[in-house]
């Protein structure tokens, strides 16, 4: 949930109070991006920090920053830039002066005293020099260090390079010695385009693959197969035939050869489907198989005449004779 007050007051009015206050050591007021920043005299810096502090409607009481730029291009080449925060208005406002590496600048360290570390990162970075300022030495580079870092003719790979010496036991400074020269390369820029021509350019004016993307514009658009497409387009009055005589069909060509004749294909063996096999009944659950009725065998008695056993004849006994009596 964002705070119901606003991040920044308003710039409405701001640049006439500063006008009003500063007079002719406001050189240009400038606004941009809902940012104010005024570029004032050198030599009236004291002056103006004063009145931006104590004036009514102003009250910029604290230093946030100090900043440097290089413009190599410029008579002063350098630019020394203030930005001031007003806690009662909850306003940000920049000052700008303008020097080179042999004119000093005013120190602020009189009015706000934290400027010390300010100005001596500005003087070890862009060589600029604060006059008025006690302790004015290098800051952030190492000691003997040669040269200010963030100006824009200061070499990418600086003048020497450290290492540590087993021989002295000890952090030692050499010239610095790259491998191989350092080479331009000409790669064609994003924003700029290349001013020459590379292989294959030439294909960026015509139509692209079917499906591709297109530098050309709609009306320019043409698909990929419509030469193909126009090649075989169907005639405008189709062609109809009625008849086999209009046709032609069932005619020898007045040049046609006669036709070879084809071997006869070998009789081929046909094979007779075979019976299926009676299909068996599967029990459902739960229920038994069902049984199947057979029919039962005579039962013979022993010595019974059958079929393959016909029956003998019988032997009948004689009566005894009946003599004496």
């Amino acid at each position: 949930m964002r705070a119901p007050a606003p991040l920044y007051a308003s710039n409405e009015g701001v640049i006439d109070a500063a006008a009003k206050a500063l007079g002719g050591n406001l050189l240009a007021p400038v606004e941009a991006v809902s940012e104010i920043a005024l570029h004032v005299d050198r030599e009236s810096l004291l002056e103006t920090m004063f009145a931006l502090r104590d004036t009514p409607g102003l009250e910029y009481q604290q230093l946030m920053e100090i900043a440097g730029v290089d413009y190599p291009d410029r008579p002063d080449r350098f630019e020394v830039v203030y930005c001031l925060l007003s806690l009662t208005r909850n306003h940000r406002i920049r000052v700008h002066v303008q020097t080179d590496d042999v004119k000093p600048v005013p120190s602020v360290t009189g009015i706000w005293p934290v400027a010390g570390w300010l100005e001596r990162e500005v003087y070890d970075m862009y060589g600029v020099l604060f006059s008025g300022n006690a302790d004015l030495r290098r800051i952030l580079t190492d000691y003997g260090f040669r040269g200010h870092p963030q100006r824009k003719d200061f070499p990418l790979t600086g003048y020497v390079e450290l290492r540590y010496s087993e021989e002295e036991k000890r952090v030692v400074y050499e010239p610095v010695q790259l491998a191989q020269d350092f080479r331009t390369f000409d790669f064609m820029s994003p924003w700029e385009g290349a001013e020459y021509i590379l292989p294959g350019d030439e294909k960026a004016k015509l139509p692209e693959a079917k499906g591709a993307p297109t530098p050309l514009k709609a009306d320019e658009i043409q698909k990929a197969d419509a030469a193909k497409a126009a090649a075989a387009a169907p005639a405008a009055t189709p062609k109809a035939t009625e008849s086999t005589a209009q046709t032609g069909a069932g005619k020898p060509s007045p040049d046609a050869k006669p036709e070879p004749v084809k071997p006869a294909e070998p009789a081929r063996r046909i094979n007779k489907p075979r019976a299926k096999k009676a299909d068996v009944a599967v029990p459902e659950a739960g229920k038994a198989p069902a049984t199947r009725k057979v029919a039962a065998k005579p039962r013979n008695k022993p010595g019974a005449p059958t079929a393959t056993d016909p029956a003998k004849p019988k032997r009948t006994r004689k009566a005894p004779d009946k003599k004496d009596g």
